[in-house]
């Protein structure tokens, strides 16, 4: 390991990239941008965390161009599993994530840390203008999903530490997130009954550990924010954009957003089993077409799998308390 690497007190940011299986012409348009950053290099350290690729990442992508780079591997699958072991491996006071396929602005690391300097009382903080970059444009009927791809436009500065704040919320997309509130989320997930799994290989595609990370923010006493000036491109394949593949997107991602609205807030998904719902259920369906209509369903699937999810940690809870409750017999 270089000198650079053991003055962990030199780094300003700790630049952690989670990666399964990436396209290769886009990692290596994510790691151009960062080599082009005007924060310099000695000043932050570059993690690649390899989410259980194949074949390793590491085989394949070697960085000459930074003092202090270092491939981490993390076998269970899963970006939110993945983000963690980034937490743990970071040694910066400020850790900003970088997926496989966003494209920073030369200056965002600099806008960063002028961020994190001038805002000590916002624990999360992320791009304000996440500009999507298509591979194929996507049709006119699943534009109502499209934002669902990380896809951002604020003209302004948006601040809160009160949610939900949606505005104020930064995504996961570039997301700066102070050691402190890292730790703190870490620590949660390791106690917390119902994990919010994310996304996992193209299988399960659901999210929210981005906005966890804002409700463990402010529950420590910080604020979240999004900045115009911190700008990205977003890469997104042709197959993202299928109708397909988008209603799977919107599916995962209200499965989660019901699942943190229950955890932090209180308030359960809506159970549209109920007999009395059925009637309004049909009605929508009947007067619902295409795409709308499919979105309803999805709609209706992702409150059930958050109800699932709820009543099996429950379940398992439950079993584990009497299991600690009642005495161990001693053999005779």
């Amino acid at each position: 390991m270089r000198r650079e690497c053991m003055m962990a007190f030199m780094f300003s940011v700790s630049v952690v990239i989670c990666t399964h299986n990436p396209r290769p012409s886009y990692l290596r348009r994510v790691l151009e941008a960062l080599s082009n950053q005007s924060l310099p290099a000695d000043q932050w350290e570059l993690l690649i965390v390899d989410n259980a690729s194949d074949p390793p990442v590491a085989s394949g992508w070697i960085i000459p161009w930074h003092p202090c780079f270092r491939h981490v591997v993390e076998a269970e699958l899963g970006v939110a599993v993945a983000r963690r072991r980034g937490m743990r491996e970071a040694s910066a006071n400020l850790i900003v994530f970088v997926d496989d396929d966003n494209v920073l602005d030369r200056n965002y690391l600099s806008f960063a840390v002028q961020i994190s300097q001038a805002w000590p009382q916002l624990g999360v903080w992320g791009s304000g203008s996440i500009v999507p970059d298509f591979e194929v444009q996507p049709s006119e009927e699943v534009a109502a999903l499209v934002p669902y791809l990380a896809v951002r436009d604020s003209t302004m500065p948006r601040w809160s530490n009160v949610l939900p704040c949606v505005p104020a919320m930064p995504w996961g997309a570039g997301m700066c997130v102070r050691a402190s509130v890292a730790a703190e989320y870490c620590r949660h997930c390791e106690r917390s009954e119902i994990q919010i799994a994310s996304r996992r290989g193209k299988d399960v595609l659901m999210s929210g550990e981005d906005l966890e990370l804002c409700y463990v923010a402010c529950a420590l006493g910080d604020g979240v924010g999004v900045f115009p000036q911190l700008r990205l491109t977003h890469l997104i394949p042709k197959e993202r954009v299928s109708t397909q593949h988008l209603l799977r997107t919107f599916e995962g991602t209200r499965t989660s957003i019901f699942l943190v609205a229950y955890k932090w807030r209180g308030i359960m998904p809506p159970d549209h089993g109920r007999w009395s719902r059925l009637p309004l259920i049909f009605k929508k369906l009947v007067l619902k077409r295409g795409v709308d209509r499919q979105i309803y369903m999805a709609e209706l699937r992702a409150a059930a799998a958050a109800r699932g999810i709820i009543a099996s940690s429950a379940a398992n809870a439950s079993i584990a308390q009497s299991k600690r409750q009642t005495p161990v017999q001693k053999r005779r």
